[in-house]
């Protein structure tokens, strides 16, 4: 109910002109107003963390982009490379994976000169040679390493990799940890592209970059690769004959010594200095004859004018005479385990011996943390092997060779389970 409030006449007399002057007062005394703005608020969404990361891949894309642009890479190849290309995350977890384990050399061989392989190579081979003889005789590599070093990488060609290869190092190069080697090779990539050799769809190859039958790196592509069919391309996905002539190219011009064998097991004489078991360690065939290293057979020992003592798996395990075409294969990749593959694969082929020194398979490898923990108790100990970082070399062997001596053992330099146990009870 509404309420209403009658005043008498003299009252209202006072009060209306008082009301009056207070709000006259009132007016005067108050504020200006201000009118004021409500903050502005982004409504756009966060962007989730994969949504970043694309964005970011694709910023680094761009950039690339503009640098390979000026460096004489022509448009229709740039948009042929990187309208579609992708992040490819196996290849980061991949380059970024450490084994923990190494794996023996017997091990490796078991698997990479199995009797399937040498079977399938030999056919491989008798198909092979006819056009392929005649084709690499100007190189001066026998085909059976060539056929090995295939056999090797792709098995015979069966299996070259399912990545693209400008994904794989587009993604490496974003990824950083090696960038500079990745723009390098993505760079040559453009480059095979824009020569037309192969086309953006076909050209796969392992999360690294290595691409085709034989694995070559795209730099290694533009300084090897030979178009050997005559069709006006470098084709080592499709083409045998360019897969045997460029493998046999890039081992020629790497150091290939024809009419050299690639190595020689042999036996060692009584009382061998196990310190010359290394590569830098070089001499005659007719030096080490001199020494007392003798052939398996019996034979004379090749005339190899640089070669060295190999020690793969102790002194319990066998023994190669190693000369430059070991070493060469070492440029196709830096592993003893790789290089003894190759070679012993293509002496297989081609019906020859196998490894005759049984090799030490009681053997316990270390792992890369206990080859640390050895690393760490040596220095310890005052046998130095360097910085310990679980990765063994020249001066880790040189610490282990010295710890073995100072135990009345032979010191081969190889490190076992039980050189590191006694390292731990020497220290109690």
């Amino acid at each position: 109910m509404q309420t209403t409030y009658h005043f008498p006449a003299s009252t209202r007399r006072w009060l209306v002109p008082g009301l009056l002057a207070i709000l006259a007062v009132a007016g005067c005394t108050s504020a200006p107003q201000v009118q004021t703005r409500a903050p502005t608020v982004d409504t756009r969404p966060l962007l989730s963390e994969e949504a970043e990361h694309d964005q970011k891949f694709a910023r680094w894309v761009a950039d690339f982009r503009a640098s390979a642009r000026a460096a004489g890479i022509d448009e229709v190849t740039l948009h042929s490379a990187f309208d579609g290309v992708r992040f490819v995350p196996r290849a980061v977890a991949a380059d970024r994976a450490q084994p923990e384990f190494t794996r023996t050399v017997w091990a490796y061989l078991d698997s990479a000169v199995s009797a399937q392989r040498v079977t399938r190579g030999q056919e491989k081979l008798r198909q092979l040679r006819p056009q392929v003889d005649a084709l690499v005789a100007r190189y001066g590599v026998p085909t059976e390493i060539l056929v090995a070093i295939w056999g090797m990488e792709s098995n015979y060609g069966s299996n070259v990799g399912d990545i693209p290869t400008i994904d794989a190092l587009a993604t490496l190069g974003f990824e950083g940890r090696r960038e500079e080697w990745a723009r390098g090779q993505l760079l040559a990539a453009l480059k095979i592209l824009q020569n037309r050799d192969i086309a953006r769809e076909q050209m796969i190859g392992s999360w690294a970059g290595a691409m085709g039958q034989t694995q070559f790196l795209p730099s290694n592509f533009l300084a090897y690769a030979v178009d050997a069919d005559g069709d006006g391309r470098r084709d080592i996905w499709g083409s045998v004959p360019d897969v045997m002539a460029s493998t046999a190219n890039f081992l020629a011009r790497s150091g290939w010594q024809a009419g050299q064998p690639w190595a020689i097991e042999v036996r060692l004489p009584p009382g061998f200095d196990y310190a010359r078991a290394e590569t830098d360690v070089r001499q005659s065939g007719a030096q080490w004859a001199g020494e007392g290293l003798q052939s398996m057979d019996g034979a004379p020992l090749p005339a190899l004018p640089d070669a060295s003592v190999l020690l793969p798996a102790s002194a319990r395990g066998p023994a190669f005479l190693v000369g430059q075409n070991f070493r060469t294969i070492l440029r196709y990749n830096n592993s003893s385990s790789y290089a003894l593959a190759v070679g012993l694969l293509a002496q297989k082929l081609t019906d020859g011996p196998g490894v005759q020194t049984p090799w030490p398979r009681d053997l316990q490898p270390l792992s890369s943390s206990q080859v640390k923990a050895l690393q760490t108790a040596l220095n310890a100990r005052g046998f130095d092997t360097g910085t310990p970082d679980g990765t063994m070399g020249p001066a880790t062997r040189r610490g282990v060779r010295a710890f073995q001596r100072s135990l009345g053992v032979a010191a081969d330099g190889y490190p076992t389970l039980e050189l590191l146990q006694r390292l731990g009870s020497a220290a109690q």
